[in-house]
């Protein structure tokens, strides 16, 4: 059994109020297990010792998408590709990314797998939950292949064409739900549990306009009989609100997910920008987590405030949406865009956002072996370097590691006890490859003539 023996200037452990930090400790892991924290060197194959790092436990995404995000990345900044500055989900990434898995071929959407995972490695993340259309199966082989703990949540449709008129209103081409779980029960089958049990499945019906009351129904008891979380987005837009009213006597999305059974502890729901108070006093009794992706939504001028979710008393997680994978960024733009809403600089604290990615996320998804550094946890670690000019000098670490520190600062990720980042670059792996393929790949999508007159303008 392999031993690693990691220094920390600052460790980050479990506190009674939150994370704490223990100065000057080494972490020794033993195969995919924390063995011990101590304050002397201990004995390891392999040592680690640089000093001026902090030692995070492994830090959480759990909304991801690393396909459809990189379709449209550079595209739809400043307002670019929004038909009446509506949203671009069904104008653009639906159909476009439908069409591009039909035209790569598997080693071209493998690429573009290894790209987004790569991505997600070198932004800090040792878990992910990843949704994506369920033709990108690469996405589980990239995932085993590279390291990555992975939740591979492919979409479920009640129509896989769901399209979007004039009005804003997304329509459906028919009624294809059952096809979906089938599909869905296969990869199950296939994928749960691989790599040591690295890959795992999640539930992920796509989101309430695009997945009618049958379906809904099936994803929620087939996931509960398998003891698998669900996700879904929920109230992306006002757009979404309207239209769940308009066919559901009135329910706002949320009370269209309560009415089906939805709502509960295993439903993570992404964005919820649009839910009214009351629907989050609801969600909250329900004890539903919320996923805050704030950097999506301010490039379109939208606020998603963390701090409006964790205030209802709802557990609020923090993920990337594929936007930008780099989650010390991320926690960031919620800590300040949380502060503007609120008009106050003391929500969206430092430590509740550490938490957010970190021991919050592990109990989103029932794992209580991982978010922690402690003895007999997964040895999943994100290790950062505080020692860069932009981090010195510091007072408060946590707050520094929040205020201050990006991708740019990762310096090692430890999934299972194995280095997938070693000053900041992949282990056992050509990047600059794994770019120019991906990058390659996504470039033969946007060469489509309907790519060109979606980003038009």
């Amino acid at each position: 059994m392999q031993t690693t023996a990691i220094f920390g200037s600052h460790v980050v452990v479990p506190g009674e109020a939150g994370p704490s930090l223990l100065r000057d400790r080494w972490v020794l892991l033993e195969g995919d297990r924390i063995a011990a924290i101590t304050t002397g060197r201990p004995a390891a194959d392999i040592v680690s010792d640089r000093p001026g790092r902090m030692i995070l436990p492994g830090l959480m995404n759990l909304h991801n998408h690393c396909f459809s995000e990189a379709v449209a990345r550079s595209h739809s900044e400043d307002g670019n590709g929004r038909k009446n500055n509506q949203s671009i989900v069904y104008t653009v990434l639906l159909p476009l990314t439908k069409t591009g898995l039909e035209i790569l071929s598997p080693d071209e959407r493998m690429a573009v797998a290894r790209l987004g995972i790569l991505q997600l490695l070198k932004g800090g993340a040792t878990t992910v939950m990843e949704p994506f259309r369920a033709g990108l199966t690469e996405m589980f082989d990239a995932a085993a292949e590279m390291g990555l703990r992975f939740y591979g949540a492919p979409y479920l449709f009640s129509t896989a064409d769901a399209q979007a008129g004039a009005d804003g209103v997304v329509h459906y081409a028919g009624d294809d739900g059952a096809a979906a779980l089938a599909e869905w029960d296969g990869l199950h089958a296939r994928w749960d549990g691989h790599a040591d049990g690295r890959i795992r499945l999640a539930m992920s019906p796509h989101a309430t306009d695009t997945c009618g009351p049958d379906l809904l129904r099936a994803c929620a008891a087939r996931a509960r009989a398998l003891g698998v979380p669900i996700t879904t987005h929920l109230a992306q837009s006002q757009r979404e609100v309207d239209t769940i009213r308009a066919r559901y006597d009135g329910r706002t999305p949320a009370e269209y997910l309560d009415w089906l059974g939805l709502l509960g502890p295993d439903l993570l729901a992404a964005h919820c920008i649009a839910c009214s108070d009351s629907d989050l006093a609801l969600m909250a009794a329900r004890d539903v987590t919320v996923l805050n992706c704030p950097r999506v939504f301010a490039r379109a001028g939208t606020t998603a405030a963390f701090g409006r979710f964790a205030g209802h008393g709802l557990r609020t997680l923090v993920g990337t949406d594929g936007y930008n994978m780099d989650l010390l960024g991320e926690v960031n733009a919620a800590s300040m865009i949380s502060k503007v809403v609120a008009g106050r600089a003391d929500v969206a604290t430092s430590p509740a956002l550490l938490d957010a990615v970190t021991a919050r996320a592990a109990e989103a998804i029932a794992r209580p072996d991982l978010g922690r550094i402690a003895v007999g946890m997964k040895a999943d670690l994100t290790v950062v370097d505080m020692g860069h000019p932009h981090l010195q000098p510091f007072h408060d670490p946590l707050r520094a590691l929040v205020a201050l520190a990006n991708r740019a600062n990762i310096d090692e990720v430890y999934v299972d006890g194995h280095r997938r980042i070693a000053a900041g670059q992949l282990t056992g792996g050509d990047e600059a490859g794994i770019v120019a393929a991906g990058a390659a790949a996504i470039q033969k999508i946007w060469d489509l003539p309907e790519a060109r007159a979606a980003f038009a303008g």
